[in-house]
């Protein structure tokens, strides 16, 4: 009999009928099922019909692998999916949320919040593009971005994944979405997922709902970990089948939150039955289980069997995986395309990050006096200071989901500090002095031109960042202050968020530059500090002035900031 499915020619939903009439329930519930690489095998794969693997944030072949070790890694866990009745392939998929940051030597773009910073749609979709080029060299096809949160309070953990507190920002940024997965043509249905071809990835729209919305033809939609009115959302019927689903038309596959049901109930993990029953049948199509998938596919196929999930809720979640898949086309091409491996972390593709870079940055002083301003800086000056803990650590410089899941410090990639920036762009004759925390005699020297120090945050993911004082970490304050007492002194903050600015501290300083957390790039730091290029980065969120007045938001209640929404000093 004719395999309408394996036909590359034929409608993608005669595709899905074919191939669904052809499935068992235990293919069926293998295809619902994604778990983490660490505990997936060739033969788990085809044994258990696994629809789809993950790395969890940080989760990687083994340390410094690069992209062609990840494709070697996905294609064998591939070739078990192949082995299979049916031949139905795995989709793999990463955390690539600012560029394909789970692996050494890719490229690394600023987070979120700094691309909110430069209000370019059209760089945000070249971001997506190059993004979907090196997460496919490596094998993968699936990125869980963009975060399309918008956060209105910076005490706030995921701050950073959020391009703004204004959502007509955060709904212009969504271009990421057609830089990931391609433009759809003119006419393409509504609701329906689309994926241009093999050098573009599946996006996934996150986290669903509260978190901000998306079109563009999204292949996946993820659900938030949050309650609303009460109500855990990954049990949400109303909102997961009747609004997104029925009312917005979306075709794609709904995916759960990584470990979200064992969230779901105290102690974490407990009552497992029933949060598989709650999430299915409030619509969640593939489940992120990621580890316990043995009691998971167990437990669902006698839910199954007795009748409490139907085979219509069934078969629903699957057409939508099968869906994403063939539109996808793992099916022709299941297996890495090697040739994609020379883009990887390549000049043109970091250019585009140090133009991400300089179009991020927001310049918030310049100058004691605004008559005489205090940058750009001299590249020919005699003798300069670099200082402070973010000058030269290229872990703190990219934060969180990167290499690993938090985030650390040190090179922990390939690509460029401040001070190796500086150092490019100086005059030969130009002496610089980089000491982390300056001693006194250092300071007591007459013969700097400027101090350049760099202070922020370390790097911090999720709930680890939540944080109620907002105050600048390792002391640096104190050290910006003793510096900027001796030296004419330019403040780069290197942060996921506005922090505490106490009024004292702006005083002493000359300039003030935002950095975000900018990534791999630091030439597009000196590209404007240095006046090669003007400042364009504004303000994606209200600049605070102490804790007590959180949230403050443009619009809403946005008295008397130390900053406005939307403020950004230029040349």
């Amino acid at each position: 009999m004719e395999c309408i499915y394996k036909d590359p020619n034929a409608p993608v939903e005669a595709r899905v009928k074919d191939l669904l009439s052809r499935m068992t329930l235990l293919e069926k519930i293998g295809q619902m099922t994604q778990i983490e690489r660490s505990v997936a095998t060739p033969s788990a794969i085809k044994d258990r019909f696994i629809g789809s693997v993950l790395s969890g944030g940080g989760s990687k072949p083994f340390d410094n692998a690069k992209s062609a070790d990840w494709a070697d890694m996905i294609d064998d866990f591939q070739k078990g999916a192949l082995e299979t009745r049916l031949g139905i392939p795995i989709i793999y998929g990463t955390d690539a949320v600012h560029g394909n940051n789970n692996v050494y030597g890719t490229t690394i773009f600023p987070h979120n919040i700094g691309l909110g910073a430069t209000r370019d749609a059209d760089l945000v979709k070249k971001i997506g593009e190059v993004t979907a080029l090196e997460v496919r060299a490596s094998g993968a096809h699936y990125a869980f971005a963009p975060c399309v949160a918008v956060s209105k309070d910076p005490r706030w953990g995921r701050c950073y994944e959020s391009y703004s507190e204004n959502t007509e920002i955060v709904r212009k940024m969504t271009s990421l979405v057609t830089g990931l997965q391609g433009q759809p043509p003119e006419g393409h249905p509504k609701g329906y997922p689309f994926l241009a071809g093999r050098k573009n990835v599946l996006a996934s729209a996150k986290h669903f709902v509260g978190d901000g919305g998306t079109e563009n033809g999204v292949c996946t939609v993820m659900a938030s970990y949050s309650s609303w009115n009460g109500r855990k959302l990954h049990t949400d019927y109303f909102l997961l089948t009747e609004v997104l689903k029925n009312k917005l038309g979306f075709k794609g596959f709904v995916i759960s939150d990584w470990e979200a049901l064992d969230r779901l109930y105290a102690p974490h993990g407990s009552n497992y039955r029933q949060s598989i029953l709650s999430t299915v049948n409030a619509g969640i199509d593939m489940v992120m289980v990621p580890f316990r998938y043995e009691l998971f596919l167990e437990e669902f196929l006698s839910l199954v069997e007795t009748g409490e999930i139907s085979m219509a809720r069934i078969d629903d979640a699957v057409e939508r995986i099968l869906r994403v898949k063939f539109v996808a086309g793992v099916f022709e091409y299941p297996l890495t395309d090697r040739s994609l491996l020379d883009v990887v972390g390549c000049k043109p593709h970091r250019e585009l990050a140090r133009e991400a870079v300089r179009k991020s940055l927001v310049l918030l002083k310049n100058g004691k006096d605004p008559k005489r301003p205090f940058l750009p800086l001299d590249n020919k000056a005699k003798r300069i200071l670099v200082a402070g803990t973010h000058a030269d650590n290229l872990g703190y410089q990219c934060g969180g989901w990167t290499i690993t899941w938090e985030g650390t410090t040190g090179r922990i990639t390939e690509g460029t500090t401040i001070l190796d920036a500086i150092k490019e762009v100086v005059d030969e004759k130009t002496e610089v002095v980089y000491e982390l925390n300056p001693s006194p005699e250092t300071l007591s020297r007459e013969d700097f031109a400027f101090a350049v120090v760099a202070v922020g945050e370390g790097p911090y993911v999720e709930s680890g960042g939540d944080d109620p004082v907002l105050k600048i970490p390792f002391n640096g304050s104190e050290l910006v202050s003793l510096v900027a007492d001796r030296i004419p002194t330019l403040v780069i903050l290197v942060s996921g968020r506005p922090l505490v600015l106490e009024p004292w501290l702006l005083e002493k300083i000359d300039a003030l530059v935002v950095a975000w957390l900018p990534g791999t790039e630091g030439r597009g730091i000196t590209d404007v500090i240095f006046g090669d290029y003007g400042f364009e980065g504004r303000l994606p969120m209200t600049w605070f002035r102490s804790v007590d007045q959180l949230p403050i938001n443009v619009g809403e209640n946005s008295s008397d900031p130390l900053f406005p929404f939307g403020f950004g000093l230029t040349y």
